[in-house]
């Protein structure tokens, strides 16, 4: 998809009329006419309605728009401030699948930056994005995910486990749970523990979101250790007696004969060491 009809589109969107966005952009209404088609036919939508009120977008193209903006924005940072900005600086794109790896993260990038000089870095958590595809599609260089990769394109480096502590506030009256959906065997581990609360509360994956939740209203949930700790020390959280640790699967996930692996692969192995 051509870049110019990107910007088309969001010229169109704009002006609301294909005369009007034709005469801004200095090009002729067959011309837009043109660079808006390639975009429907590409995604097999249509973008705009055309009425005596003029031109709008449809329910496709509201969505669409937020998309063509950030493509646009990308270019323009690639094509004229990132020259500038890569000399003598390794670029490394980094993600994690759960939130409770993103301290990990940053404590990575640092240590990596220590070791091998200033990085052009990008810290990416997405609950939703397919971590292991991310990397194959070299949209990361590596990741963070609990799921052992079968995807022949990465290849897997299994970490010692996070190890998760159930927890709860003292003296709570509606004990809720606070379910951070991290994964199956996450799932599996507290379903017996979710059942006996009174309530659940549901925060997909974001590890200090749900733990800011528990500590202002009171409730009980599995966190992870370095999470936890200095509340544990200041009373603040007591662990639940009898709750058994859960750990949770880590795995380092980085392309086929990717020439940082084994470099991402050391630092992290210290950080892991040293927590």
């Amino acid at each position: 998809m051509q870049l110019k009809a990107i910007e088309t589109f969001l010229c169109v969107a704009e002006t609301r009329g294909f005369h009007a966005a034709a005469r801004k952009l200095n090009v002729t209404q067959t011309a837009v006419s043109a660079r808006i088609r390639l975009i429907e036919e590409e995604t097999g939508r249509q973008l705009f309605t055309r009425g005596a009120g003029g031109t709008n977008l449809t329910e496709f193209g509201r969505q669409f728009r937020p998309y063509a903006e950030q493509m646009l924005s990308l270019w323009s940072f690639a094509a004229r401030d990132l020259p500038a900005q890569t000399h003598n600086r390794v670029a490394l794109r980094l993600g994690a699948q759960l939130s409770i790896w993103d301290p990990l993260l940053v404590d990575l990038a640092v240590q990596f930056e220590q070791r091998l000089g200033q990085l052009l870095l990008t810290l990416n958590y997405d609950h939703d994005l397919n971590m292991i595809n991310a990397v194959a599609t070299h949209v990361l260089d590596a990741a963070l995910t609990h799921e052992r990769p079968s995807d022949p394109r990465v290849q897997s480096h299994e970490l010692s486990p996070e190890r998760l502590r159930l927890v709860e506030t003292p003296d709570t009256q509606d004990p809720v749970f606070v379910n951070l959906e991290l994964g199956e065997v996450y799932q599996d581990h507290v379903r017996s523990t979710a059942r006996r609360a009174s309530g659940q509360t549901v925060f997909l994956g974001n590890c200090l979101m749900a733990l800011r939740y528990v500590l202002g209203r009171g409730g009980t949930g599995y966190f992870p250790d370095y999470v936890v700790r200095d509340h544990l020390s200041a009373g603040e959280l007591l662990p639940v007696p009898g709750a058994i640790d859960l750990m949770l699967p880590l795995y380092l996930v980085t392309r086929q004969g990717s020439a940082i692996a084994e470099d991402i692969l050391s630092c992290l192995t210290d950080l892991r060491a040293e927590g």
